[in-house]
């Protein structure tokens, strides 16, 4: 601040009378008294390093042997995605997943929230698809791991859940994958009502943070900006109701109704083409076909 305007501001504290002399200093002050004053430049922010903490790192390892090790488990996560709207704010989209899951060969996917309610069924033999408000199912034959059939699944459907990396047989080999920053943030109470130790970690497509229980080394939440995303969207995930190595019913992995339904193309989505609106292809387009995604999804 320069020396002129510490004189206005001791005239409007104390009066004109009294700031005289002041004003008189600093009207007959030198020019390097003046410059002297004069607020030092900022030097320019440096880069942050990238670091990766051992201690963040074990803490990813002991809640990926915590779920490597369980011969069962079931959880519910709420997943909220944002997605920009044409007003500028994004919109946020809730949906919950209520996950059965047990090793190597059975999964239960209940999908419910914002879009079409969807169930998932694998059972070793076969998977399901199934739109319960449609009474749509499709069915393909399934690899004998719980890892094959989600590969399997993405790959012939598109159908992905963002707990994947979770429930694969080698949890910190894909929650790790590429790592180039990892550091421990520290303690919080504040997520599902249990002590958590919170981690950041990125590679190079995703920045995450992670809530771990601090007792039971269970993921509580797990927040997602991916780096190719201009507009910085948050994909949000808590996980509670966790149960591991709890008794499971064999009927848990099958559907009476998902068994009757109509059968559709275990497929990717097709959209049909807009009414009015002509093929880019010369060639007379096939007949869209009815993915299982849209009963996954």
């Amino acid at each position: 601040m320069k020396l002129r305007h510490i004189a206005i501001a001791s005239v409007l504290a104390l009066g004109v009378g009294t700031a005289l002399p002041v004003l008189a200093q600093a009207a007959s002050a030198p020019a390097s008294a003046a410059n002297a004053a004069k607020p030092a430049k900022r030097a320019a922010p440096q880069a942050a390093k990238f670091v990766i903490e051992q201690r963040a790192m074990d803490l990813l390892k002991a809640t990926s042997a915590r779920l490597a090790a369980a011969k069962s488990m079931s959880f519910t996560a709420l997943v909220t995605e944002e997605y920009p709207s044409r007003y500028g704010p994004p919109v946020a989209y809730p949906v919950r997943y209520d996950v059965t899951m047990q090793r190597p060969d059975k999964l239960k996917v209940l999908q419910s929230g914002a879009g079409p309610t969807s169930e998932f069924y694998y059972d070793g033999k076969a998977m399901m698809a199934f739109a319960p408000a449609e009474n749509l199912v499709a069915e393909a034959v399934a690899p004998p791991s719980v890892d094959a059939a989600l590969k399997t699944a993405f790959d012939l459907a598109a159908i992905y859940y963002p707990f994947t990396d979770l429930l694969v047989a080698d949890p910190f080999a894909a929650l790790t994958d590429g790592t180039m920053l990892a550091f421990y943030v520290g303690p919080s109470g504040a997520v599902g009502g249990v002590n958590t130790e919170m981690v950041a970690w990125a590679n190079r497509d995703v920045f995450l943070q992670i809530w771990i229980g601090a007792d039971d080394k269970l993921p509580r939440r797990i927040r997602a900006i991916y780096s190719a995303d201009p507009a910085q969207l948050r994909h949000d995930m808590e996980l509670s109701n966790w149960q591991i190595d709890g008794a499971i019913p064999a009927q848990a992995f099958a559907s009476e109704k998902a068994q009757a339904a109509k059968r559709m193309a275990f497929a990717k989505p097709v959209m049909p083409p807009r009414q009015g609106v002509k093929p880019l292809v010369r060639k007379q387009p096939a007949q869209p076909a009815a993915g299982a995604s849209q009963a996954a999804q």
